[in-house]
């Protein structure tokens, strides 16, 4: 089910911010930094993905938890929430 764009901001704001930290991680691979750095910006990039996606099950629980015609399916909401896990 679809969610409209305007819905999912903060979410794809912090997607953005997300994909600036993996540029940065990766960059920081290239320069051999050191690993306890890179763990917690992995970390950080891990989190930021998890509330993003947290985010967007939240602000598509109606649509994600019904069917085209507008039907509740907890199964199907169940199935997007745990996605996350």
């Amino acid at each position: 089910m679809k969610i409209q764009p305007e819905e999912l901001k903060a979410a794809r704001n912090r997607l953005v911010r997300v994909q600036g930290q993996i540029a940065g991680i990766v960059k920081m691979l290239d320069e051999g930094r050191d690993c306890t750095e890179l763990l917690t910006q992995l970390a950080a990039a891990n989190t930021a993905l998890t509330r993003a996606g947290f985010t967007i099950i939240s602000t598509g629980m109606q649509h994600c938890g019904s069917d085209a015609k507008g039907v509740k399916n907890r199964e199907a909401l169940e199935k997007a929430f745990m996605s996350l896990a």
